[in-house]
């Protein structure tokens, strides 16, 4: 009689710690596919603003004659984007980020000393457009490192860690765009 106890007990805790590691299972499966949703939802936006940038390169190109260095640097940092976004490289995709808005920022800038392209019809919507997707892809970044931090602590905490560790889970990267890729372009240093 003893001895069905104890075989009980034990299939009992055998099947509450199948339970609670199904439980953590589905956990970071979910947690996961969040991660991966939230990148999906900013490489939408990534090939969208990657398919208006020529458009707009092309339409300054047709006032701003002695303004190609500014002209390339945006066409650069869009294909290192390209580049990084297609290897999934986050952290060389936040750098080519931060590239591609100074660029821009320096872009707008210089046009504002050419007034027929800076009233032309094409540019304003194009750099609405362009300015539409940037202020998206922000706002879907933000989700995305939310959806990392999430994964990353839930990877790290007790018990998830041991069921992560054994089925494979790992650690996201963050998209983060450096400090001096956010600050605004110096325009006393462009009209000199």
């Amino acid at each position: 009689m003893d001895l069905s106890i104890y075989f009980f007990g034990f299939l009992a805790v055998a099947v509450i710690l199948l339970v609670i590691a199904i439980m953590i299972y589905n956990n970071l499966v979910n947690i996961k596919h969040t991660v991966s949703q939230a990148w999906s939802n900013i490489d939408i936006l990534l090939k969208q603003r990657h398919d208006e940038l020529p458009k707009l390169v092309e339409t300054c190109k047709q006032y701003m004659q002695f303004e190609q260095e500014t002209l390339n640097r945006v066409m650069q940092a869009r294909a290192r984007i390209a580049s990084a976004r297609e290897a999934g490289d986050i952290s060389s995709l936040g750098a080519a980020e931060g590239m591609l808005r100074m660029g821009l920022g320096n872009l707008y800038a210089v046009a504002e000393a050419y007034p027929e392209l800076k009233t032309s019809e094409k540019f304003q919507h194009l750099q609405a457009r362009i300015s539409s997707l940037e202020n998206a892809i922000a706002d879907r970044r933000e989700f995305y490192n939310e959806a990392v931090k999430n994964n990353n602590v839930l990877i790290d905490q007790f018990p998830e860690i041991i069921i992560a560790r054994w089925l494979g889970f790992g650690a996201r990267d963050l998209l983060e765009f450096s400090v001096e890729n956010k600050a605004d372009p110096d325009l006393r240093r462009l009209f000199a």
